[in-house]
């Protein structure tokens, strides 16, 4: 029975009834240790009953780091259902579950866990598809970080399938998780219930009933009574296992509620024989409580079967039906290992090592009972750190380097292992592991090579804090040293992704340094060595070579090697750098295509982020707003900070465009906050990666809203600071010329200007050229404005750019009326506003029917629905992309293996989608698009 838990099993029961009816909910409970989060978690076990498939799984604080170890207790109900996900998803899965030998993706860390977490929302879905599923997850912050990865990205994910997902983490203090507080957990955006403790009232009646239990007769007097209460402070445990000990100190005070707890445990513990404490320290070392492992383990050290029994009668542990071994509570586990003297622990890992078969978990424990230096055993855990690797467990991985490394005889050896563990923790996110293990290793080689290689691990952490100048010249240097051409080449292009926030200069350096590489025709990396000073340095002013296609740079890339979109993602880049964006839109959509068939997912927000780019800078923006918005989501499930700013940033500016004032502010605020507080390490001041396109999204709406000034102080700011290389700054100049001409301060925007120019000539497109001509029409002299925009106009025709060709259309329309001539401003304005209504570019749009409006002309109001697209309007991006796959003839599987989410979530957008459409099936759609 629980005591005062009223609320928080009416949630659950609700979590519980909305699965029933199809819809997917989770819900994560925090709080203390023995605040009572298992046994909510048991409820709801209890109340699901029959009706539900129940899985679960619980963090173990000892397990030894083996990446998914967690997850595959969770889903080892579903593996029979494999067969159902699709092919990419599938062999991630069995690569992290060790059912293949070959990694699933060569793609990198983000591609795993994206995969994996995919797969692990397609299994829930099918484990639900029958009956509804309840997951049950406890102590989460024990979870190894691969397991609790791929479970919280499909915890995001989750939207109509029939599952209730229910966490339980412990609040922070020590021994809440691996960096001492479970706050360092990703949970955030999930909702939560953290539980305080019980009234005093419902705490009393606690204590009552275990007064009943264990003093059965016997009368507490009432100071001891009192003091128990305030001792417990309402924490259930405490007012369950206080009172089977004396052990508490005369100050309840004097110690933290957990170590009086564990005191209180450890009472339990010593009274029983030693060789049932035995027993139970090997079952608390043992991280899975698999009996056939601990029980040979035990008589290993001379311990039979029977001495668990007393443990058992005790109520201290409990067996399973699938014989593992349960602790009454994950505190009693922790006290049993803290007291037990360090050579009993080691010989109880080698006694549990040699209990199991071959595999990493041996491995590990004959590691944990190692006490000196061990050839055999330090080249067995690097083995075992490449399996975690190619599993896309690289925390996992760097433990294991580290600890083979404590292990190495050679110092030579020793040092390898530590730069691969401490490019393992980079891999993972692990900033200051990573650099703790770099410095350990440098102090440790004169190796040119190997230094060169901590550098780039040390680059690597300052740039993801957002040290890009810190992070540009470590990579410089290291470049430079006496290390061959393509290892170069591959900082030097890290080194340019530094440079491009550090500053104009940087980029330059970095560029001529590329340029001039001595790498071979053959070299994977020659060709996109070759065309990114080509691309970047004419539009910065810098003489370059010709500019090859993108296409055709990658397919000399692909020649020399080149294999996976990862390879090519800086080329889509580049391209847009001199208005390249048909090029851009082109590759960039089949290395998505790519991405998505060979499950290398961890480049798709990059590769969305350009395309979206793209898409904006061609009037798409239904289309840039969809992309942009799947590439959010991924990057957030990633962990891609940078991308999460940049996409918001993105999504601020279509926001803008929109003239969604609240929603534009919210995502430039998101962009500019940078990565979540919670990570490894705080940033720095620099400024947050989407900064540049936050500012242009603010000015953008600043124009669209009709306040110049504070347009152009933003615009200018832009255009003229460190970031006026960036595409957006130079997309942004004929913004801040038409706010500056606006406020009657046109010399603001003179230098602007003459950079655009520059750059309108390398790129050598019409519409380039027909964005300098609207500025020089605006900008004077007033004689030659006509010429010029009517020469834009003609330079926009079949450039399909129509929000950049009715601005030009809008802004001759508004000199054409103050000139008087209101006749030949109207169809010019009519054009405008069509065209604006059309794109959703409702303050555009407002300010057309304005200007036409005062031309004499009666002007209809808006209607959306009227517009080509306009039945889709209604839509929301998600629902947008299901419909247009559906009316290609995809069906619901196919759809959810493109946009990663289940298929009765795609039936249930569908559904949704049909009567804002009009229509009554699927069969309508293509005729309707």
């Amino acid at each position: 029975m629980l005591y005062g838990r009223e609320r928080e099993q009416a949630l659950i029961d609700g979590l519980l009834d909305g699965a029933r009816g199809g819809r997917s909910g989770v819900l994560v409970l925090r709080g203390e240790p023995g605040i009572g989060k298992t046994a909510l978690l048991e409820h709801a076990v209890a109340a699901a009953g029959d009706a539900f498939r129940v899985v679960r799984v619980a963090g173990v604080e000892y397990e030894a780091e083996l990446p998914f170890a967690g997850l595959s207790l969770l889903l080892a109900p579903g593996l029979d259902r494999l067969a159902a996900l699709p092919g990419p998803q599938r062999r991630s899965l069995e690569a992290a579950f060790g059912l293949s030998d070959v990694a699933a993706t060569p793609g990198g860390a983000p591609a795993d866990r994206l995969l994996t977490g995919l797969a692990t929302l397609g299994l829930l879905a099918e484990l639900a598809a029958d009956q509804p599923l309840l997951c049950v997850l406890d102590d989460v912050q024990w979870l190894d970080r691969a397991s609790l990865d791929a479970v919280l990205l499909a915890a995001r994910r989750l939207q109509a399938e029939g599952v209730a997902l229910l966490l339980a983490a412990r609040d922070g203090g020590p021994g809440a998780g691996p960096g001492g507080a479970t706050d360092v957990l990703p949970l955030a955006g999930l909702p939560e219930l953290r539980l305080a403790g019980l009234d005093e009232p419902d705490a009393d009646r606690l204590l009552a009933a275990r007064l009943l239990t264990v003093r059965a007769g016997t009368v507490l007097p009432g100071e001891v009574r009192r003091r128990l209460l305030a001792e417990a402070a309402g924490n259930p445990l405490a007012l369950t296992e206080l009172p089977t000990t004396s052990a508490a100190p005369a100050d309840p005070g004097a110690l933290p509620l957990t170590s009086r707890l564990q005191i209180a445990f450890h009472g339990q513990v010593t009274g029983l024989p030693p060789a049932t404490q035995t027993v139970l320290l090997v079952a608390a070392a043992e991280e899975n409580g698999d009996l056939d492992v601990i029980l040979p383990a035990a008589a290993a050290l001379g311990v039979p079967a029977e001495h668990l029994a007393p443990a058992e009668e005790s109520g201290l542990v409990s067996t399973t039906a699938d014989r593992r071994l349960a602790f009454r509570h994950p505190l009693l586990r922790a006290a049993i290992i803290q007291r037990a003297p360090l050579q009993q622990k080691l010989a109880v890992h080698r006694a549990i090592g040699e209990a199991l078969g071959e595999g990493d978990r041996r491995t590990w424990h004959l590691a944990l009972a190692a006490t000196a230096p061990d050839a055999d055993l330090a080249d067995a855990l690097e083995r075992t750190a490449l399996r975690a690797e190619a599993r896309g467990g690289h925390g996992g991985a760097a433990a294991a380097y580290e600890r083979a490394a404590r292990l190495t005889p050679d110092r030579d050896g020793a040092t390898r292992r530590l730069v691969l563990a401490a490019e393992a923790a980079t891999e993972e996110g692990k900033l200051a592991q990573a650099e703790a293990l770099a410095d350990r290793a440098a102090a440790r080689t004169d190796s040119v090579f190997a230094h060169a290689l901590l550098d780039h691990v040390r680059a690597t952490a300052h740039f993801w804090r957002g040290s890009y100048q810190a992070a540009y010249r470590l990579l410089l240097d290291a470049a430079a040293t006496d290390i061959e051409a393509p290892h170069a080449a591959r900082m030097l292009f890290q080194a340019f992704h530094a440079a491009w926030y550090a500053g104009e200069e940087p980029v330059v350096t970095v560029l001529d340094r590329l340029a001039r590489l001595p790498l071979p025709e053959g070299d994977p990396h020659t060709a996109l060595a070759r065309h990114l000073p080509a691309a970047v340095l004419p539009a910065l002013g810098r003489p370059a070579a010709p500019l090859p296609t993108a296409r055709d740079t990658a397919a000399a890339a692909r020649r020399a090697g080149a294999e996976t979109p990862s390879d090519l993602v800086q080329l889509c880049g580049a391209t847009l750098i001199l208005g390249r964006d048909a090029e851009t839109i082109d590759l960039a959509g089949e290395l998505i295509a790519e991405a998505r068939s060979k499950g290398t997912l961890g480049v798709l927000p990059t590769l969305q982020f350009f395309l979206a780019e793209a898409e904006l800078f061609h009037g798409r923006h239904r289309d840039a707003e969809a992309t942009a918005g799947e590439a959010l989501a991924l990057a957030r499930d990633s962990g891609q900070h940078q991308w999460v700013s940049q996409l918001s940033a993105l999504l601020a500016c279509l926001a803008a465009l929109g003239g969604a004032a609240e929603e534009c502010v919210a995502l430039a605020a998101t962009a500019l906050t940078g990565p979540d507080p919670a990570a490894d390490a705080p940033r720095s001041a620099a400024p947050a990666p989407g900064e540049p396109w936050a500012q242009w999204a603010l000015g953008l709406l600043d124009l669209g809203q009709g306040r110049a000034a504070d347009a152009a102080d933003r615009l200018q700011a832009l255009t003229t600071g460190r970031y006026r290389h960036h595409v957006c700054a130079t997309r942004a100049i004929p913004d801040l010329v038409e706010a500056a001409v606006r406020i009657g301060a046109p010399d603001r925007a003179a230098e602007p200007y003459e950079r655009l120019a520059r750059w309108a000539r390398a790129a050598d497109r019409p519409w380039t050229e027909a964005l300098r001509l609207r500025c020089q029409a605006l900008l004077g002299p007033d004689e030659l404005a006509e010429s010029a925009y009517r020469s834009a106009l003609e330079l926009h025709d079949g450039t399909d750019r129509p929000f950049e060709q009715a601005r030009t259309a809008l802004l001759y329309g508004e000199w054409l009326r103050r000139e008087r001539r209101r006749t030949d401003a109207r169809p010019h304005l009519r054009a405008a506003l069509e065209t604006f209504e059309r794109l959703a570019a409702h303050p555009w749009a407002e300010r057309a029917r304005t200007e036409l409006t005062a031309t004499g002309t009666t002007v209809p109001a808006a209607t959306p629905a009227a517009a080509p697209e306009g039945s889709l309007a209604a839509l929301t991006p998600q629902e947008l992309q299901i419909v247009r796959l559906a009316a290609q003839g995809l069906t619901n599987r196919d759809i959810a293996a493109q946009l990663f989410l289940s298929p009765r979530t795609v039936g249930h957008h569908l559904y949704k989608a049909y009567p804002k459409l009009g229509i009554t099936s699927r069969t309508d759609l293509p005729a309707l698009l």
